[in-house]
């Protein structure tokens, strides 16, 4: 026999997660636990690391939900699957979650190519998805009824990789290593595009994704004699890049270096790039210091279920992408994915990562503010930093943020040849 309660969930009753759901109302019969799916890469050729860490995030944000009375009444099950990274996995994950698990939403993801993939199987079935660190601008491009996203575009989010590179002292030439992915390709079109209008030569290598041998690339690169080195490739096949590059003399030690975002889970990054000091690395989010008490309370329980002395963007952007799906199914007072949706295009989430809110979609195109279409479905609002490692073993919360100047807690170190 299934199982069915009704109960009333009172903005009390979910202080803990900033009010999600509207005080005094009585929320509509659901069937219990209400499922929520959770894309990872939990195996190779994804990114393993950050994907555990989005997976205990997305486990946090279940049991605080359940915690704080939970949604409709019922309590909230977060089924976790892993996409390895791989367009052909994530496309048959999705499907799995909302066919067999019977998910009526979904939250995570970790690659582009993931959020490209699996995104049309969530939309022709009308299952909400909100993706939390998928980059690539056509994920919202689209326009796509029920998809929309918490990770910044990787066009503005490029934007600031070439800015902060033009602090470099005398740059002329950047090197790039990227991944032939759909995060990977774009972003480095971007970043090369940003170079270049500003008088620096950039030079791109690709590689495919899950790549361990470097050595031919590493010697191409040194040839070029580049005043900066960019790492577009994600998961631990970027450790091993930067190693490799500093076993050859071109390591953050020796050249300004920006290493792979996955570079933030410190502990994983010093023990594979011992040498990886004066690493610079890309974040998303205010310093540990300004978080609000949403960041606050997470990063507290985060710490304490991994044993990290930091907590990674992407965790934190895992979080809240259950998070809010739980408010707008409180406020929709339905599973439905079409009260889903209208009720993420007019909600006002306080998040880890601050309020988060949805200005374009089916109730204002983009276009209305001379605004591409891929501002459809997305959060305007990510607060994008570069950090950069200072001393050995040092943990990426405690480095300083040493751009943008609005947040800004320290400054570089460019080291010289």
């Amino acid at each position: 026999m299934k199982n069915w309660r009704i109960s009333i969930v009172s903005l009390a009753a979910t202080a803990a997660l900033s009010a999600i759901s509207l005080s005094g109302t009585a929320a509509v019969a659901a069937e219990c636990p209400i499922k929520l799916g959770g894309l990872a890469p939990l195996s190779a050729p994804g990114t393993v690391v950050g994907g555990e860490a989005m997976r205990d995030a997305m486990l946090i944000a279940e049991k605080d939900i359940n915690e704080a009375g939970g949604v409709l009444g019922c309590d909230v099950k977060v089924v976790i699957a892993d996409t390895e990274g791989l367009p052909e996995k994530a496309s048959a994950v999705m499907e799995k979650l909302i066919t067999q698990d019977n998910v009526v939403a979904v939250g995570g993801g970790y690659h582009s190519s993931v959020g490209v993939a699996s995104k049309d199987v969530a939309d022709a079935r009308g299952v909400p998805v909100v993706f939390a660190e998928t980059w690539n601008d056509t994920i919202t491009g689209d326009k796509q009824k029920y998809i929309f996203r918490i990770a910044p575009l990787s066009s503005w989010a490029s934007a600031t990789i070439w800015q902060a590179a033009l602090l470099v002292p005398n740059i002329k030439k950047a090197a790039i290593l990227t991944e032939n992915t759909d995060y990977g390709i774009p972003a480095a079109e971007e970043t090369t595009k940003g170079l270049k209008a500003n008088g620096v030569e950039a030079v791109t290598f690709s590689v495919d994704i899950g790549t361990q041998d470097y050595a031919g690339i590493v010697e191409r690169i040194k040839a070029e004699n580049p005043d900066y080195i960019i790492v577009l490739a994600t998961g631990e096949a970027g450790y091993n890049f930067t190693q490799q590059a500093a076993d050859a003399g071109i390591g953050p030690m020796d050249i300004p270096f920006q290493a792979g975002q996955v570079s933030l889970e410190s502990k994983a990054y010093w023990e594979n790039v011992p040498d990886g000091n004066m690493a610079f690395v890309q974040r998303i989010g205010v310093p540990e210091n300004l978080f609000n008490e949403m960041g606050k309370k997470f990063t507290a329980q985060y710490k304490a279920k991994t044993g990290k002395g930091a907590v990674e963007s992407y965790a934190m952007e895992a979080y809240d992408s259950i998070a809010i799906l739980a408010q707008a199914i409180n406020e929709a007072k339905s599973t439905d994915g079409d009260a889903i949706v209208t009720a993420l295009e007019n909600i006002s989430f306080e998040g880890t990562l601050g309020r988060i809110y949805f200005p374009y979609g089916l109730k204002k195109d983009p276009g209305a503010d001379g605004k591409g279409d891929e501002w459809w479905h997305q959060w305007p609002d990510p607060a994008l930093t570069m950090i950069q490692y200072q001393k050995e073993g040092q943990n990426s919360g405690d480095s300083p943020i040493v751009w943008p100047d609005a947040y800004k807690t320290g400054p570089a170190i460019y080291v010289k040849k």
